[in-house]
């Protein structure tokens, strides 16, 4: 039998979730969830994300059509969208801390004002209860009344229904969305941890782990003391490898040596969250350089840049290029991990994906130079 080796495992990683561009609910539904980040650089993650994976997406797509797709904003590994079925199997949920009795009655009379009003806009809510100013969590200050519907979010009392110029507005959330009370608390862990695992397969063990962590800790904290046992019976139930003393893991029923996993000729410059990239400790298996993302580092710290975009190229990972919007051309500084030259292969690749880009940003013009 052949060997299983690293160049399967990354051609399989990068094949597996670059699929064939489709629609956007259907992008989004063999995504599984789509991480999201409100930085644009020249635009937002998720945009940034779904661009590669459906027909013809344009900057915005997702917020003008959020509404139809039958998909939830909210938080599972971290914050972003997902299909309503997947959202459903973490609620209700019960955060960690509870609210005092004066924040949950709080809480209350503004749930009624959003089923009076049908949605509402923050400003709306902070007008009308004048809740006042709150510290946040990372030490400034900010509406206490948007503090409170982010948790009321959270809690599931209330959904986003849209974005007004990214602003969320919200409406209350009815309960007959939640999977039935004869389905475990086993079997919905089960189930995300199975959505992890297809979005972000092959996955070496530690980093499993930590997505086990983050989803216990914050999508569905209600059963974190069930983390170790829900760990255990995925190691069981997945595929697994052990290579070059790294243990990896994959949905049972795909073959990494298949040869339907195959990686396009293609330069696409990826979001820092963007799936084939999200793992830095596979990236670093995988391209053996280190990628960081340098948005919250200080400028004088930073080596790659603000929003450096990892630039993929054939299966490798090979430099970034920060890119922006310039008077409505697009505009991006690219360099190579290697500090190699950019021989004509790779620089075609990076021409045909820099009118991609433009044409999705709605750019006048696209160019690229050389860092």
């Amino acid at each position: 039998m052949p060997t299983l080796k690293l160049d399967h495992l990354r051609q399989y990683a990068i094949s597996r979730t670059l699929f064939k561009p489709t629609t956007l609910g259907r992008a989004i539904d063999k995504l599984g969830f789509v991480q999201a980040d409100p930085i644009r650089a020249p635009a937002r993650a998720q945009d940034l994300t779904l661009r590669h994976r459906v027909v013809d997406y344009r900057a915005g797509d997702l917020e003008r059509r959020y509404a139809k797709l039958g998909i939830e904003e909210d938080f599972f590994v971290n914050y972003g969208f997902l299909p309503r079925r997947h959202h459903a199997l973490m609620h209700p949920r019960t955060p960690r801390t509870a609210w005092t009795p004066a924040r949950a009655a709080q809480a209350q009379a503004v749930l009624e004002f959003v089923r009076e009003r049908g949605s509402v806009h923050p400003r709306e809510v902070d007008l009308h209860f004048a809740h006042g100013k709150a510290t946040n969590w990372f030490g400034g200050s900010s509406n206490a009344s948007t503090q409170l519907l982010d948790g009321m979010h959270y809690r599931g009392m209330i959904r986003v229904a849209r974005r007004d110029g990214g602003t969320r507005v919200y409406a209350v959330r009815e309960g007959g969305a939640d999977v039935a009370d004869t389905v475990t608390a086993a079997a919905r862990m089960d189930s995300l941890v199975d959505l992890v695992v297809a979005k972000y397969a092959p996955l070496p063990l530690a980093t499993l782990g930590h997505l086990v962590s983050l989803l216990s800790g914050g999508g569905a904290p209600q059963w974190r003391l069930q983390r170790g046992a829900t760990l255990a019976r995925a190691k069981q139930r997945l595929a697994h490898h052990r290579l070059d003393g790294v243990d990896w893991y994959w949905p049972a029923a795909e073959k990494p040596m298949s040869s339907r996993w195959r990686a396009d000729e293609n330069a696409r410059l990826l979001t820092p969250f963007d799936p084939v990239v999200w793992d830095r400790r596979r990236f670093e298996l995988f391209w053996g350089w280190a990628y960081r993302f340098e948005a919250y580092t200080p400028a004088p710290k930073r080596l790659l840049g603000y929003y450096a975009l990892p630039l993929l190229w054939h299966d490798k990972v090979i430099g970034w290029g920060n890119v922006a919007m310039v008077g409505g051309q697009l505009n991006a500084v690219i360099g190579r991990a290697s500090g190699r030259g950019f021989e004509r292969p790779l620089r075609d690749a990076i021409d045909a994906e820099m009118e991609r880009f433009g044409a999705f940003m709605g750019a006048s013009s696209a160019r690229w130079a050389r860092a």
